[in-house]
């Protein structure tokens, strides 16, 4: 989980339990949600105690994919985009929270078809206005999930589809931080540029025709467990890489390949989803992944919303790494 790292390693809810592959019966498995960094400093974004377990009520079914933005173009204008101060204040105001989270979603749309168009996410780095906007995007949800009668007066000011994502958004958010606890103010964190949005797409695509394992599903993970390879430093476990593998994981699953590396971890990533019950069934195979109900809805609600629109895609790839820890959130990534 990218948002924080940390505190959720090792944390073993209560439920029922769950075929699971032959590396997780021989004691091999371990959880593998790692990073989290980017809510609480093991999940995504807060600092929160250990919280029961979700119901494990699947999300409602995600709609046919959407088709990939047209291909770049220099003949598409650039647009003029808002650049948010990623350090301003965010509204109190259910009404101008709702207005707020309106413009910034709207403008962060325009922004990414323009970077489609005019640049090249295959290369370099995003634009500063779709850097800006996505954080600004991320703090309106991170502060949303922690107040949570202010999200209902919220939804209700906004439309309908706005309304959808947002709860999708702050639900993942808020299952996530459940399982957080926040560590030391000083403690030290290893993080580095993502490799480019479609270099990753490239590779999702890949490992979803080997293994028939939805390339949402691979991205949801990764962002989950290192905002997209962000996060470096292994877990308190000792698990590593991209998709924070343990090495006694690693070595059933990881067909040789090098733990660290981003086209072989997702391979393996997908070979373990395979091998645990996906596509058949995804509820399973990601709770092979992790022992968690709440970890489980979070990355199946973040793919749906990359299926709803290959632009969440690029959004989530621009929310920024935080830690929660003893002394507040601390972002170590963005602007």
């Amino acid at each position: 989980m990218s948002d924080q790292r940390a505190g959720i390693r090792g944390h073993r809810p209560s439920g029922r339990a769950m075929p699971v592959p032959p590396a997780v019966r021989t004691g091999r498995w371990r959880p593998m949600v790692a990073a989290l960094v980017g809510l609480a400093v093991a999940t995504s974004g807060c600092a929160a105690s250990s919280g029961a377990a979700s119901s494990g009520a699947a999300p409602s079914a995600a709609p046919s994919r959407t088709a990939v933005l047209p291909t770049p173009t220099s003949q598409v204008p650039e647009r003029a985009h808002a650049r948010p101060d990623p350090k301003a204040a965010i509204p109190k105001d259910p009404a101008k929270l709702a207005g707020s989270l309106t413009t910034t979603i709207e403008g962060l749309r325009r922004a990414i078809n323009d970077w489609i168009r005019n640049g090249d996410p295959g290369k370099g780095q995003p634009p500063e206005s779709v850097v800006l906007l996505a954080l600004q995007q991320q703090r309106l949800y991170r502060h949303l999930a922690r107040n949570p009668e202010v999200a209902s007066r919220t939804y209700a000011r906004l439309s309908k589809s706005l309304a959808a994502q947002a709860k999708d958004n702050v639900t993942a958010i808020r299952n996530l931080l459940s399982l957080v606890r926040p560590i030391s103010g000083s403690a030290k964190f290893r993080v580095q540029p993502a490799k480019p949005a479609d270099v990753l797409l490239g590779h999702f695509r890949h490992a979803e025709r080997r293994f028939g394992v939805d390339w949402e599903i691979l991205a949801a993970v990764m962002f989950v467990e290192t905002k997209f390879g962000r996060v470096r430093s292994p877990s308190h476990t000792g698990a590593k890489g991209p998709m924070q593998f343990m090495p006694g994981t690693w070595a059933a699953y990881g067909m040789g390949g090098d733990i660290q590396d981003t086209r072989d971890a997702l391979l393996a990533a997908a070979n373990y989803l395979r091998a645990s019950g996906a596509p058949r069934d995804y509820r399973k195979a990601l709770y092979a992944y992790n022992h968690s109900w709440a970890y489980v809805d979070a990355v199946q609600l973040h793919a749906r919303q990359i299926k709803r629109d290959i632009r969440n895609y690029y959004a989530y790839y621009n929310w920024q790494v935080y830690v929660v820890t003893t002394n507040g959130d601390r972002r170590l990534t963005g602007p």
